[in-house]
């Protein structure tokens, strides 16, 4: 069945060039497979897929998170500002806002969009190995 195989998530752009600048160079995820659907961005334990459409950025949850050691979640967050990345805040149930992080127990947290609105975070806390 289904959890024999690799899930990954897939993002909606509008304007695939525009979107391979901000993945590559604002983020810095390097060396994407091409492929006639998309690009697929690798990390050490899957990747995810962009493809253009025209329902690009309508979903308002987060498409992508980035889980980030505790140990190197401010360098990853000083590197998104030095990038030009705005931090995205919101009301929370739990957990208090620290200049664009939100911080919930152990956990540490902080969501952006991409250009076309799709909502990605980093955060500490989630181990999935």
């Amino acid at each position: 069945m289904l959890t024999d195989h690799t899930a990954i998530p897939v993002l909606a752009v509008t304007d695939l060039d525009r979107a391979r600048t901000f993945y590559e160079h604002t983020l810095g995820l390097p060396d994407p497979l091409v492929g006639p659907d998309g690009v697929v961005y690798r990390t050490p334990s899957g990747g995810f897929l962009v493809y253009e459409s025209s329902f690009a950025g309508t979903n308002k949850a987060t498409g992508i998170s980035f889980q980030i050691g505790a140990d190197a979640f401010d360098t990853e967050v000083a590197a998104l500002r030095s990038a030009g990345v705005e931090l995205l805040t919101f009301d929370v149930p739990e957990g208090t806002w620290d200049d664009g992080v939100l911080v919930d127990g152990d956990t540490r947290a902080a969501w952006f969009a991409d250009p076309d609105g799709n909502i990605l975070n980093v955060e500490t806390g989630m181990a999935l190995e």
